[in-house]
């Protein structure tokens, strides 16, 4: 006689290595013919405990393992998609205390680059102004001598000319003794 297998959902997995499967059904009433709901309750055997609550899954008939276990997980048909709310909610409660945490660090972390930076700043300031007042110094004295050469230069040259020669209107030359 070949094994029966069926398909139903897990209802439960507390039990280690083993699972509470509900199979539903749908059968008429026997006077009224309404069809009414009706579920079989099968304890399944899963070796290694890979199927969770609300996961369908193919079963079959097996030799009598328990008292009540007499099925045997062939394989997950689907994965179930409900998730856990309460583990959910606490999820997001320990990493929105992680973010406020990282935050309030990154706060910190900030305002002390800010005051290093603001050292950093002040300090390559101070540099630039003592490098321009050296170099505005320098620029004085060259200026100074510049002014001393050209004035000396411009006295040798009249002294040259023994006169001052200036030029009239029509452009001539005229020299003063």
């Amino acid at each position: 006689m070949p094994k029966k297998v069926a398909v139903g959902v897990v209802t439960s997995d507390k039990m280690d290595k083993t699972r509470r499967v509900e199979i539903h059904r749908r059968v008429p009433h026997p006077v009224y013919g309404k069809y009414i709901r009706n579920r079989t309750v099968c304890f399944v055997h899963d070796e290694e405990n890979e199927s969770n609550a609300g996961d369908t899954v193919e079963i079959i008939e097996a030799a009598p393992r328990s008292k009540q276990k007499r099925w045997d997980l062939v394989r997950i048909v689907t994965r179930t998609t409900e998730v856990d709310l309460a583990a959910m909610r606490l999820a997001d409660a320990v990493d929105k205390e992680d973010a406020e945490a990282a935050k309030s660090e990154s706060t910190e972390a900030a305002a002390e680059e800010a005051v290093v930076e603001e050292a950093v700043v002040e300090e390559v300031a101070a540099k630039e102004a003592a490098s321009q007042e050296v170099v505005a110094e320098e620029t004085t004295a060259e200026e100074t001598t510049a002014e001393e050469t050209m004035s000396e230069e411009e006295a040798a040259s009249d002294e040259d000319a023994g006169g001052e020669e200036t030029a009239d209107d029509d452009g001539e030359e005229i020299s003063e003794e």
